[in-house]
């Protein structure tokens, strides 16, 4: 198994390679999250698979540089630099919450590059919705600063995941520490701050109506409890997308991967397993 980073491309995103064959899989967290949030699916993906764990700009271990460009377009943009620089092709974009809106607005481009294998969508942004009060919380600028500031990180944090899950006692100490270590940094307090007060594209209608151009076998992954993203989304998307896939778990909120972690991944694995018996054989 390999291990690597793009820092060296002068891309302010923090990535780490593992496994060594199979095509590539780019995981894409959600909001205020990180790599970590697919530890669990990692390993066993990494077997079969070269597996691309993302940090977005701002988020994790990436640089959170003081500029204003945290758009969903400004994420979008940076993740398509690092597949062309790495030259990846033949690509399942996972995306989750957040990153499954950023996954679209990438496999926008991917799919007319010829370079978009498979999507998966994990409780993925799509369309206008109601916003969470974390992320409701993060848009107030200057309040916002203040509470990251002053507000104990693990009280926070505990408090936002023990909110978007179905059973809030699950939610472990080392989880809430792993999640609340980029806040105590103030450039990347200040990057999700950003990232919250242009979480919503300028031209959403525009781009809810291109979603059907994505013609790749979709999955998309959805916890029958989730309060962030609701389920409506992801059959509105399973409307949508040409040859999407929408499955449930039941007794599960908006972090699956974390929640239902075997559960998830076999369904992720199974997936992933059928699109390849259907490809075409390289002779």
């Amino acid at each position: 198994m390999k291990t690597g980073s793009s820092q060296k491309y002068a891309l302010p995103l923090h990535v780490e390679c593992f496994g060594d064959g199979g095509g590539p899989v780019v995981l894409l967290h959600g909001f205020g999250g990180s790599s970590f949030s697919w530890r669990y699916w990692i390993p066993a993906l990494a077997e079969r698979h070269e597996v691309w764990a993302v940090d977005l700009k701002g988020h994790g271990s990436a640089p959170a540089p003081e500029d204003d460009r945290y758009t969903p377009h400004d994420h979008a943009e940076l993740v398509h630099r690092l597949i062309i620089q790495k030259d990846l092709r033949d690509v399942t974009l996972c995306g989750h919450s957040m990153g499954g809106g950023i996954a679209l607005l990438v496999a926008l481009r991917l799919w007319e590059q010829g370079r978009l294998q498979r999507l998966v969508l994990v409780s993925g942004t799509a369309y206008m919705q109601r916003l969470p009060p974390f992320v409701k919380i993060a848009r107030k600028g200057r309040l916002a600063r203040w509470l990251f500031t002053l507000v104990p990180k693990r009280g926070l944090i505990g408090w936002v995941l023990r909110s978007i899950v179905y059973n809030p006692s699950a939610i472990s100490g080392a989880q809430i520490e792993a999640y609340a270590e980029p806040l105590r940094s103030a450039p990347h307090r200040r990057g999700l701050i950003k990232t919250a007060q242009d979480i919503i594209p300028s031209d959403i209608d525009k781009l809810s109506v291109r979603i059907s151009e994505i013609d790749v076998p979709t999955l998309l992954l959805w916890g029958r409890h989730d309060r962030v993203v609701p389920l409506s989304v992801g059959e509105k998307l399973s409307e949508a997308l040409p040859q999407a896939t929408l499955e449930v778990l039941e007794d599960c909120g908006h972090l699956p991967a974390e929640e239902r972690p075997k559960e998830s991944l076999m369904i992720v694995e199974r997936f992933l397993r059928e699109g390849a018996s259907e490809a075409p054989s390289a002779e």
